[in-house]
């Protein structure tokens, strides 16, 4: 469990917020929260403190404030913080919700001039691409379309995907470790095929996030992933908390 660090330069209501997001995750939408008084006595912060974390709970619509009667829980988002590297498994499972894969397509292709440049391999080379749902709690969450450079990854099957986590098998099975992964992320509106796979109407909005994933100095820092995903924007928040090392003013 999370506790607040005073010696840390991000606000103490910040961090309150946070800690109340992932106590909320355990409870039902519509449920009541800890009042202020209580949540000032069990973190140890003062009411202004314990305010303003809850003024940025019902801003980013984790809570609705009902006056006289209390804070409850609104419609869940699933957050995903932008600071390390994580995987839609592993955060499900963090935010204990059960992760699920549907494969729609495991194929092996060549690359066109697109992912040629994009996974930075030779024009002609063969390259998996593996399209996938991906749900938590049988509830359709993102669609995500991989490509992997064939030779680093030769024998990947369907099969084989289906009883294992991708990157589990990247590291265990191909040896293939990463270093970092750079995101873009980008306002899109679902098209026709999207809202059929997210069970979602179209024109919702939505995030196209291009991900690339490089592997370790033994593999020449090279892209061994790339993938682009398209995320229900009634689902899914990210956040990133950035810290003012260098005392900048504005």
């Amino acid at each position: 469990m999370k506790i607040i660090d005073r010696s840390s330069t991000v606000p103490l209501y910040i961090q309150l917020s946070e800690i109340l997001i992932e106590k909320i995750q355990d409870l039902d939408i519509g449920s009541q929260i800890d009042t202020e008084r209580e949540i000032c006595e069990k973190y140890n912060v003062s009411r202004t403190t314990t305010r303003l974390a809850l003024d940025e709970l019902a801003n980013d619509e984790y809570i609705t404030k009902v006056h006289g009667k209390g804070n409850f829980v609104a419609n869940k988002y699933i957050e995903q913080k932008l600071i390390e590297f994580y995987s839609f498994s592993e955060e499900m499972r963090r935010l204990k919700k059960t992760p699920k894969s549907q494969y729609i397509s495991v194929k092996v292709q060549y690359a066109d001039n697109k992912i040629t440049k994009k996974l930075n391999v030779t024009s002609g080379d063969r390259v998996y691409c593996i399209k996938r749902l991906r749900l938590g709690d049988d509830i359709p969450m993102m669609i995500e379309t991989t490509y992997l450079p064939y030779n680093m990854f030769k024998g990947m099957s369907q099969d084989v995907l289906e009883t294992n986590s991708l990157y589990d098998l990247m590291r265990k099975d191909y040896g293939v470790n990463f270093d970092y992964a750079e995101q873009i992320f980008r306002p899109i509106l679902i098209n026709k095929e999207e809202s059929i796979l997210l069970d979602t109407n179209v024109g919702m909005p939505a995030l196209k996030i291009e991900r690339y994933t490089y592997g370790k100095e033994n593999l020449g820092n090279r892209i061994v992933e790339y993938s682009i995903g398209v995320a229900r924007g009634d689902v899914f928040k990210y956040r990133i908390c950035l810290e003012n090392k260098n005392n900048i003013k504005k």
